[in-house]
């Protein structure tokens, strides 16, 4: 894998003071010379106030939700309309100028990190709820629409939307279907990707496509299934018209608790092997049950090592068949106290400590690194285990919040950033958690993306001829590389230096990964 990125038609990787210097170069005068003149040309693009381009101005787009990668981008712009979309576009086209399109800015991979160079495209103001067509099960709407929104529109008319990430209070539908994300119930009703009907895009050049159909096929090659997961590297996303589900009839929620960590894994392992697909089956271990239970107070109990939340819903005769086959599997794993949410009040408060446990873990420690790899259910016991082992190793706590059920791990590692080299080995650590993921046969994400965060990582999972092929993909839509270039998949040189970096224990350093 050390052939030169330049034979194959492949983007080199920035140098080092490319990214190094960034802080440095805010203020050069042929910067400033550049910035200017772009704020100028797009102002005659949009209307008045939409480019943003004074130091304050751009301060909060630096960073997406993983705040320790930072970076200024050239200037900021805030189309209204798809026509301005396009016309942002064929400037850059022109001008040759990277473009980075960008949500709420909750994503946890760095995928919407700004380009030094670049504009950043906010989609902030592509907020409304074009269509919702209850008869046919589906909503339109633009990509700066939040999540939860779509289905506080829909519950009106007995629909919502299934995939539910942890931030959809906040992050939009445009970010989901960049990252193809999850959520608790996606286990039983799928991704992004299988929630996503059609979506209109802009390219590079300009130009207006849909992708998809309102039917369940379409004719020709599946071009929606990749944009979604693309990380905004192929096609600025304008347009999605997602599925919409009726509510189910009955929602239980089923509350096991375990002496162990493995013993809770072994148990999500036994839940679909007797043939019972929960709408959502989640872990969390001790010091995220604490957490969450002094931050929600919703019941938990904090003497457990290990809590399963396993909801089950339906018509209510298949959903009690259910619970009492769950109850019966759990009893049969030595589960130490079972607990089935008596109204639909308590199914949501022991919810809402699920879901406020990410911020509730930050009472722990000064800050925690949040990862996301994906292994075989199989597996869980296994790593869990050894994730141990690497904590004990780096004397860094992590605290374990996940998907269970679909195997998507969300190992929070503990750790002070005021402490000399603390976040460095807190990377270290999590890197070596996503290759663990991969040697058991799994993969370095699972809903939140690869962004700047995993790249590394990619090269672990995928060969010399697999990442040639991804940019090959790239290349078709965007040949210039524009559309937030250096993300996502790694150049084979940088594949070459990052094993090297091992054979030299860690001396090769990666500009993209210097954190500001």
């Amino acid at each position: 894998m050390s052939a030169d990125p330049a034979d194959m038609g492949l983007a080199a990787e920035p140098a080092a003071s490319t990214i190094s210097a960034s802080t440095d170069v805010h203020n050069a005068p042929e910067r400033q010379g550049r910035r200017e003149k772009a704020a100028s040309e797009l102002s005659r693009l949009v209307p008045a106030g939409s480019v943003l381009w004074s130091e304050e101005e751009l301060r909060p787009y630096e960073s997406d939700g993983l705040t320790a990668m930072k970076q200024t981008p050239l200037l900021v712009v805030l189309p209204e309309s798809v026509e301005q979309v396009q016309a942002i576009m064929r400037w850059a086209k022109h001008t040759q100028t990277p473009v980075v399109a960008r949500g709420a800015g909750t994503g946890l991979s760095g995928g919407a990190l700004p380009h030094i160079d670049g504009i950043l495209l906010g989609l902030a103001k592509f907020n409304a709820i074009l269509e919702l067509n209850e008869k046919q099960g589906f909503a339109r709407v633009q990509p700066g629409v939040r999540n939860l929104a779509i289905s506080d529109a829909a519950r009106p008319h007995g629909l919502y939307y299934a995939p539910d990430p942890s931030s959809q209070i906040a992050c939009t539908i445009g970010g989901n279907v960049a990252e193809n994300s999850g959520g608790v119930h996606c286990l039983k009703y799928g991704l992004t990707v299988h929630n996503v009907l059609s979506a209109t895009v802009i390219t590079m050049d300009g130009d207006l496509l849909t992708l998809g159909a309102s039917g369940y096929d379409n004719a020709g090659y599946d071009l929606l299934a990749l944009l979604n997961g693309s990380e905004g590297m192929l096609a600025v996303v304008v347009e999605v018209r997602v599925k919409l589900l009726p509510v189910p009839p009955v929602a239980k929620l089923v509350m096991a608790a375990f002496d162990s960590v493995e013993a809770a894994g072994n148990a999500v392992g036994d839940v679909i092997a007797a043939g019972i697909i929960p709408a959502g089956l989640e872990l969390m271990d001790n010091p995220a049950i604490v957490a969450a239970e002094a931050f929600a107070k919703c019941g938990y109990p904090t003497d457990a090592a290990a809590l399963l939340l396993c909801e089950l819903d339906g018509i209510e005769e298949e959903v009690n068949t259910q619970v009492e086959g769950v109850s019966q599997v759990f009893k049969a794993a030595n589960v130490s106290s079972l607990h089935i949410a008596a109204t639909e009040a308590e199914r949501l408060l022991l919810w809402k400590g699920r879901k406020s446990a990410f911020p509730a873990v930050g009472r722990l420690a000064p800050d925690y690194y949040c990862i996301d790899g994906t292994i075989p259910r199989k597996q869980l016991s296994h790593v869990l285990q050894r994730m141990e082992q690497m904590s004990a190793e780096y004397s860094l706590p992590i605290a374990n919040v996940f998907h269970a059920g679909d195997g998507n791990l969300h190992p929070l590692i503990m750790f002070d950033a005021g402490k000399p080299g603390e976040l460095h080995r807190t990377e270290e650590l999590g890197s070596r958690i996503l290759q663990l993921c991969v040697e058991v046969g799994g993969t370095v994400t699972g809903e939140h993306g690869v962004g700047m965060e995993k790249i590394n990582e990619m090269c672990v999972q995928f060969d010399a001829n697999t990442l040639t092929q991804f940019h090959s993909v790239k290349n078709a839509f965007d040949p210039d590389g524009l559309l937030n270039p250096g993300k996502a998949v790694p150049t084979l040189q940088r594949c070459a230096e990052f094993g090297a970096m091992h054979v030299h224990h860690g001396e090769v350093k990666f500009p993209e990964l210097e954190r500001f």
